[in-house]
């Protein structure tokens, strides 16, 4: 999941081997989005591995161990993945990667509490067509050239990633808040044991 847009990706993938894992991260993230410039897993083997990290220059950082709440947004992220998939897969349990692609497809297209955008908006500037809209119509937005595409599109995701940050941003504080509201301070004096 990219952090700041929230775009997620889910790939089914056969086993968890470090080989597995890299050959599906060039395959489903970096053939589409780029190389990443940092790579942030849990403590699994299979993401320390530095069969791609270092060979991309992928700067590779991790949880805390034993933290989960570290990586909050991929594990509620998780949660609702499994939460979604158990009421739709069959009581064996053999079909759920077929639900998985429209699964992400609501995800991308579903407001995020923290942006106040789509996914979607936050990573290409725009909603994605859904399936009411073909139904109902949706205004065109067809540009009259690529520059005026191009520079409608800049100018979009500017103001998109701007109000993104201050939303952000207030969310963080709103956290740091709640935090310190329940955190317990010790006063430490001299010969206590720590």
């Amino acid at each position: 999941m990219d952090y700041f847009t929230k775009w997620p990706e889910a790939i089914p993938i056969p086993d968890q081997e470090a080989s597995t894992v890299a050959e599906e991260l060039v395959r489903a993230w970096i053939s589409r989005y780029g190389v990443p410039m940092i790579l942030h897993s849990d403590q699994g083997t299979n993401f320390n591995s530095d069969l791609f990290t270092k060979p991309l220059g992928i700067l590779k950082t991790q949880t805390t161990a034993l933290h989960p709440e570290s990586n909050g947004m991929v594990e509620r992220f998780n949660r609702n993945i499994l939460n979604h998939l158990s009421l739709f897969v069959s009581r064996n349990q053999t079909d759920w990667d077929t639900h998985l692609p429209l699964f992400l497809f609501a995800y991308r297209s579903a407001e995020h509490e923290v942006t106040g955008l789509t996914p979607a908006e936050m990573l290409f500037g725009r909603t994605l067509r859904l399936p009411c809209d073909i139904l109902f119509g949706r205004p065109s937005e067809t540009p009259s050239s690529p520059n005026e595409y191009m520079k409608n599109l800049e100018a979009r995701l500017e103001s998109v990633h701007v109000f993104a940050r201050e939303r952000i941003k207030l969310a963080s504080e709103r956290m740091k808040t709640r935090y310190y509201s329940r955190a317990t301070r010790h006063h430490f004096k001299e010969g206590d044991l720590v």
